[in-house]
């Protein structure tokens, strides 16, 4: 008899556990179509594309420094000893090391001004989803954006509402 009741209850629980998660709402959105329709992020994007640019400006010079040096060994290579040649060999490499160094700082610079404009933008649209999610009793929001879900369940498209949240036409 107690085995019964114990395989009633848990019969009756499973009913209630499948009732509540059927009544879970799902949304999607695509978020990074929303961050690029913010006109912050465009702007943060010209400010980006604008220091990607100064910094390339100042990598130019090291090449041109670098092409100069390579032209010079090259129309005077063979009346060079080979000591000078081996030195002037070496300033090249240097030169090349320089210029791969500076570049690899300038990548690093940007990634670093990316994440600095682009995080309260980002922060700003988590916020605005949370809320719409919360206001029209979404329990799950998915990001549709990296098209890593093969199946899912349907559920509303949370982007205009989201949008009217932020200003966004």
């Amino acid at each position: 008899m107690k085995k019964y009741v114990i395989i009633a209850f848990v019969a009756v629980s499973g009913l209630f556990s499948v009732k509540t998660m059927a009544q879970s709402k799902v949304a999607h959105i695509n978020a990074q179509a929303l961050i690029e329709a913010m006109p912050e992020a465009q702007t943060a994007m010209k400010t980006l594309q604008s220091y990607a640019e100064e910094l390339d400006k100042d990598g130019k010079g090291l090449i041109d420094e670098y092409q100069k040096k390579l032209k010079e060994f090259n129309d005077g290579a063979e009346k060079m000893t080979d000591n000078m040649r081996e030195i002037k060999g070496k300033e090249l490499q240097a030169a090349q090391k320089n210029i791969q160094d500076y570049q690899d700082a300038a990548q690093n610079k940007i990634e670093a001004k990316r994440q600095e404009l682009l995080k309260p933008i980002y922060d700003k649209a988590r916020k605005a989803i949370e809320d719409t999610a919360k206001e029209k009793g979404y329990a799950y929001v998915i990001d549709n954006s990296q098209s890593i879900l093969l199946v899912a369940p349907t559920g509303d498209d949370l982007a205009a509402p989201v949008k009217a949240k932020l200003g966004i036409k």
